[in-house]
């Protein structure tokens, strides 16, 4: 009798548990695109290279977006859509957050606005130090700080997408500075996970390797300099700035609405070796 009553309760399990399953394969969802229709985004570092391209993307897709950038006329201007521009120093802490949290709640930021200054160690300079921790580091905080105060005043379940690197974690010569900003970035994202996550907001990274934006394919030209870490990459590429892009809308879109506090490598296979 009980071997009765137990295979009809694992029948009952079996059936309930396919039950469920089949509802999940049926379900029918919105394509990632649609998720953007409509909502507001904030760009940083929307003038050149990564972060234009970013916010194309998004005005594609019939988002609203607010382009940062410290000069006003190499911001995106794109006639019929939903664009603001707006000139921000991501340096400048003070500044930096007043006019972030002027442009009101959105779902979603960006935070791309970056510099690197080439320097060996031995000849790291003061400002170069400065300049590099202050907008790639401690500008990612105050932007932050901002749009998170305007997602929980909305009752927003937002996303963060921080632009990290690889060489967060693996070195490379004459940029100290630049490794250090972007190591304090991958920590920076992990604290506002843990922090921010019960609000409601996720934040993640994006580590790219060697991205091939103009100043990309410049820096990147000599195949002295290249070749080493091009042999580390198993698929046998740098990265285009459409395949950061394609990462940035994933992690901000609700197809991704699990993902909380990572680094997500979009290097080819650079950090496998």
């Amino acid at each position: 009798m009980f071997r009765s009553i137990n295979k009809l309760s694992t029948h009952l399990n079996n059936r309930y548990v396919m039950g469920t399953l089949s509802r999940g394969i049926a379900e029918k969802r919105s394509s990632m695109e649609e998720y953007f229709k409509d909502k507001s985004f904030i760009v940083t570092g929307a003038s050149a290279g990564m972060g234009k391209v970013i916010a194309g993307r998004l005005l594609a897709m019939d988002a609203h977006v607010f382009a940062v950038g410290r000069d006003i006329d190499s911001l995106p201007s794109v006639p019929g859509l939903k664009l603001t521009k707006v000139t921000v120093d991501i340096g400048d802490w003070d500044s930096t957050y007043s006019k972030i949290l002027e442009m009101g709640p959105v779902h979603g930021l960006v935070n791309n606005a970056g510099v690197a200054h080439i320097e060996p160690f031995m000849d790291t300079t003061q400002q170069g130090w400065d300049d590099t921790l202050n907008i790639n580091s401690r500008g990612v905080v105050r932007a932050s700080q901002a749009v998170a105060k305007n997602m929980i005043a909305a009752k927003i379940n937002g996303s963060i997408v921080n632009i990290s690197s690889t060489i967060s974690e693996r070195a490379i010569p004459d940029h100290v500075a630049y490794c250090a900003s972007k190591g304090a970035v991958n920590q920076i994202t992990r604290t506002m996970a843990v922090e921010l996550g019960p609000l409601g907001i996720r934040t993640n990274n994006v580590n790219p390797t060697v991205v091939l934006t103009k100043m990309g394919l410049i820096a990147w030209s000599d195949p002295k300099k290249s070749e080493p870490i091009m042999k580390r990459i198993p698929l046998g590429r740098f990265a285009q700035p459409n395949d950061i892009a394609d990462a940035v809308i994933f992690l901000l879109s609700d197809y991704s609405k699990m993902i909380n506090g990572m680094n997500l490598y979009v290097d080819g296979g650079f950090m496998t070796g």
